[in-house]
Parts: C-alpha cells; sequence; structure tokens
C-alpha cells in the first residue's frame, strides 16, 4: 500500500498545499508539520521544498523573506489569484475523480449488477 500512496501523493500534493495555504500563509516546516498531523507521516521535508520552489516559478504564490530567530531569513508563500484558480481546478478535478472512483467502486459490489451482460435477448421469444 505504501508504493500507491507514494504515487497517489504525487499526483495531489501541489492541490494539498494549495489548499493548505489557502486558510494561511506558511513557510515551508510549516507546510510540512501540517502534512505530517493530517497524516502524510512519510513525506520527506526536500519533497515539499521541491514542490514550493515549482508552484513559486508557476506563480501560484507570492512570496515574502521574513527574519528568522535562527538562520537565514525564512520564505514564507502566501496564495494569490493565481494560485486560488489553480486550486479551484484541483478541487474540481479531484471532486470528478472521486465521483468516478466510487461508482466504480460500489457498482463492483452491487448485487444486481451484471455489468454488460443480458439473460435474453429482445426478440428471441
Amino acid at each position: 500500500m505504501a508504493s500507491q500512496m507514494t504515487e497517489m501523493l504525487k499526483g495531489t500534493l501541489e492541490g494539498i498545499v494549495l489548499a493548505i495555504l489557502s486558510s494561511r500563509p506558511a513557510y515551508g516546516y510549516e507546510i510540512t508539520t501540517q502534512l505530517r498531523d493530517e497524516g502524510f507521516a512519510d513525506l520527506a521535508e526536500g519533497t515539499v521544498y521541491a514542490l514550493l520552489v515549482r508552484i513559486e516559478q508557476r506563480g501560484f504564490v507570492d512570496v515574502t523573506k521574513v527574519p528568522s530567530e535562527k538562520g537565514p531569513p525564512r520564505k514564507v508563500y502566501t496564495l494569490n489569484a493565481a494560485g486560488r484558480a489553480q486550486l479551484d481546478e484541483f478541487w474540481a478535478t479531484w471532486a470528478f475523480l472521486a465521483g468516478r472512483i466510487e461508482h466504480l467502486r460500489t457498482a463492483g459490489t452491487d448485487s444486481g449488477t451484471t455489468h454488460g451482460t443480458t439473460d435474453s435477448i429482445e426478440g428471441d421469444d
């Protein structure tokens, strides 16, 4: 299951991070911590930082450098209008996929479903 989870997470992590940033600005470590608190315990910190570079390059976030008590300034990421549009598209896509997947899952458990076969053919009487 771990490899399936990793592959699925790769395809959805950008949307998940944008969703986190939709509630408030945050820096990389805060985002990683929240993801781990949400159950993504095996997520490597470097994965989040690489993703933050990509969403910054794609123009989905505004970045402000804030002084840090320890070390160099922190980059604080704020979702901008382009990021909100991307997040809206992510949620629409997610809803569509989740609905189709749920339909397939439950269709396989419907006792009366024959999945394309018929017991009789019209006109054979």
